[in-house]
């Protein structure tokens, strides 16, 4: 089986760090996820940048309906594959 990523897009780095603390005890993600600071284009406050979740799921097995609905919760969403 291929490794999946799954990139959760986020308001901001409150929201992010939030998302990624409760990864592991909501969907048991056992490797840390990345976050990754994504600028808009062409903006240069960093106020105007989202942020992202990278979380690695090797095994294929985290539901993406259920992370969507958990991105959601954060006024996120589920990045299309």
């Amino acid at each position: 089986m291929s490794d999946v990523r799954h990139v959760l897009v986020l308001p901001d780095r409150d929201a992010a760090e939030a998302v990624a603390e409760e990864l592991a005890d909501r969907f048991g993600v056992a490797e840390e996820p990345q976050l990754v600071r994504d600028a808009l284009a062409g903006e240069d406050d960093a106020e105007d940048a989202q942020w992202l979740v990278v979380v690695e799921d090797a095994a294929g097995r985290l539901d993406r309906a259920a992370l969507d609905a958990f991105a959601a919760a954060y006024e996120g969403w589920l990045e299309k594959p």
